[in-house]
């Protein structure tokens, strides 16, 4: 099965172009979609007061050797590694779900663009690619939304409850879950039915998670390394350490009150 090109095997039914037009289609609405969440949210306009704040609060400059230090370790920690996420599981699972989406959106493009039909066969590595990705998205996803979502020591939430932030990750569920399932099916010889039924809901998911850009957390992905860059480079020049103490010490430049200590233990 993970040798299994099933996009050569649609072509029978459907072009080629037309896959690689459905694509293309996608491509735009999350385009579209994060475009209009920017406008919609103001995040562009946020950044740039948060920045323009930061200038007239900064103790030191920042030099350009630092800045470009700062947007490789930006990359690796907060990107790559996505350091943002304390609790181990919690880092692990995002880190399956992120890698293995990228692997399955990278692949599905190469299999649709460039190895369409069964005149042109995929690269093992590729079409083994495609399925581990999707794989890899679905024991991330899956152990995040039945274990590690209910844990009361995280969210505490239970598995049934659903809201609309959630439409990305079922989304990105269903449409890894229905591929491999549409693949296997293929590949093992599964009835006509259920091959266009799995492909059916693996071109329904899909499509919900790339045109539901607006609505779910899906631009959220382009907007956290944007603000984790910000966050260094405020502690980089100093303008992030110019906030009021805490409340439970004395201010240097207020009245002079100190707080008591809590009794209460």
């Amino acid at each position: 099965m993970f040798t299994h090109n099933p996009f050569a095997e649609l072509s029978g039914s459907i072009t080629p172009l037309a896959m690689q037009l459905y694509v293309v289609l996608m491509f735009l609405l999350v385009l579209g979609g994060t475009l209009l969440d920017t406008l919609h949210k103001k995040s562009a306009k946020y950044f740039f007061q948060s920045a323009e704040k930061s200038k007239k609060n900064r103790v030191r400059t920042v030099g350009g050797g630092e800045k470009a230090g700062i947007a490789v370790k930006t990359v690796v920690e907060d990107v790559l590694m996505s350091a943002e996420f304390c609790n181990p599981r919690r880092r692990i699972a995002h880190l399956l779900g992120m890698y293995g989406f990228v692997t399955f959106i990278v692949t599905t493009a190469l299999l649709i663009f460039c190895y369409p039909t069964a005149a042109t066969p995929a690269p093992p590595l590729t079409t083994t690619l495609w399925h581990l990705g999707a794989l890899m998205v679905c024991v991330g996803g899956y152990w995040f939304w039945f274990v590690i979502r209910v844990d009361v020591a995280a969210e505490g939430n239970a598995w049934y409850r659903v809201v609309r932030a959630d439409l990305f990750i079922l989304s990105l569920l269903g449409t890894t879950t229905f591929a491999l399932i549409w693949s296997m099916l293929q590949s093992s010889g599964g009835s006509p039915w259920q091959v266009m039924l799995f492909f059916a809901l693996f071109i329904t998911a899909s499509t919900i998670l790339f045109g539901g850009v607006l609505w779910s957390k899906f631009a959220h992905m382009f907007f956290k390394p944007a603000a984790a860059f910000q966050k260094r480079m405020e502690e980089a020049d100093g303008s992030r350490s110019n906030l009021p103490p805490p409340a439970d010490e004395p201010a240097q430049f207020g009245l002079g009150i100190k707080r008591e200590p809590s009794r209460h233990y």
